[in-house]
């Protein structure tokens, strides 16, 4: 490749189905987890975009080598394009405490601010752009993908003027007195032909059992819009806090994430270093969902969308906490973490039997 220019590719093997069929909870319970019909492992192309770097100052900085991400120098100021295949939330939406499902916290609501709709197919990823202007001090991204043709749909639709999305983010870095920290302030707007909430709790829901009544309201040019606020902050050389909050206008039916339109989370991290596992990690942390007035009528009128729905609802926000512990096995390139799920309201329903305990042990090597 030419100077500053790199092609990452990154074919994928899945497999597996989620409790229930990953349907129940709207901050399920696994982030690895995908709403797909089968099981069977699958090859797929997850990632295949090429980036372009242009430097904007003498100054570089050192990276180290990561998961798409070269070792080496790289400009301390620079402005950069992406395009292609690629997952909205490797650029946005970042956290070093709680983001990435394969060695962090499992949840949904998590791994990501669980208000933010961001496009993707059914396997979390689109095509698109993204720029990013990053400095020392703050970074400016901004991204426009395309939304898959339906609600949690495999494919994408490529008719770009009907169907888009647009996601704006501002990242700040900052100390207070030796210890680092960062926000960011996320906005999103998304066009796509969604369903209408309120039209179809208008035309009882209950009438169609076989299907998301939401889905028979649907109309080209409908807009969602939303926000996510998201801070990270170290409080020593061993522990750091997280939180998030994010918020969607809920009016049209959830597209690609899952159908959580507004939620906060907090927790901690702590590293292993005070009984002698630097390398190992213990994160503890709590999320709190909820729904639109649109959206929590419409289930209580009987509808279902493709997360949750019970035919009625006695609403109540769906609050979850999660514990994990990550065991690192450096000599292997491994690490093994046993991790806990306590479901409060799963589905927003507070005549669901609960609370709902999940227990898992999660695998993870690196070549």
């Amino acid at each position: 490749m030419w100077k500053r220019a790199a092609v990452y590719f990154n074919p994928e093997v899945a497999g597996g189905s989620g409790l229930s069929s990953a349907r129940g909870i709207a901050g399920f319970t696994n982030g690895e987890t995908f709403r797909i019909g089968v099981a069977d492992p699958v090859l797929y192309l997850a990632r295949l975009y090429l980036r372009q770097t242009f430097a904007l100052g003498p100054g570089t900085v050192e990276e180290e080598d990561g998961l798409n991400q070269l070792a080496g120098p790289r400009p301390e100021r620079y402005f950069a394009v992406n395009v292609g295949k690629f997952s909205v939330a490797d650029f946005f939406d970042q956290n070093s405490y709680s983001h990435d499902p394969r060695t962090q916290f499992l949840n949904w609501g998590l791994m990501s601010a669980g208000g933010w709709d961001y496009a993707a197919n059914t396997r979390g990823y689109t095509v698109g752009g993204v720029l990013e202007y990053v400095t020392p001090a703050f970074a400016l991204r901004f991204a426009s993908t395309l939304e898959p043709t339906y609600a949690n749909g495999p494919t994408l639709d490529f008719h770009y003027g009907s169907a888009h999305a647009e996601t704006l983010e501002l990242t700040k870095h900052y100390h207070l007195g030796s210890r680092q920290g960062t926000v960011r302030a996320l906005a999103f707007r998304n066009v796509a032909a969604m369903g209408d909430y309120r039209a179809a709790t208008a035309a009882n829901p209950r009438l169609h059992t076989d299907t998301s009544a939401v889905a028979l309201f649907r109309a080209p040019g409908r807009t969602k819009t939303g926000f996510a606020l998201n801070a990270e902050q170290e409080l020593n050389a061993n522990v750091g806090l997280f939180a998030r909050l994010s918020y969607n206008d809920g009016r049209y039916e959830t597209w690609a994430f899952t159908e959580i339109d507004h939620s906060a989370s907090l927790g901690l991290v702590s590293t292993g270093a005070r009984w002698q596992r630097p390398d190992d990690r213990l994160g503890a942390a709590v999320v709190v969902n909820g729904l639109s007035p649109e959206h929590r009528d419409y289930l209580a009128a009987g509808g279902y969308g493709f997360i949750v729905g019970d035919g009625a609802l006695n609403y109540g926000l769906e609050s979850i906490g999660e514990v994990y512990y990550s065991f690192s096995l450096p000599r292997y390139h491994a690490s093994i973490s046993p991790d806990y799920q306590l479901v409060i309201n799963p589905g927003y329903n507070r005549d669901r039997s609960g609370p709902v305990h999940v227990a898992a042990v999660r695998l993870h090597v690196e070549f």
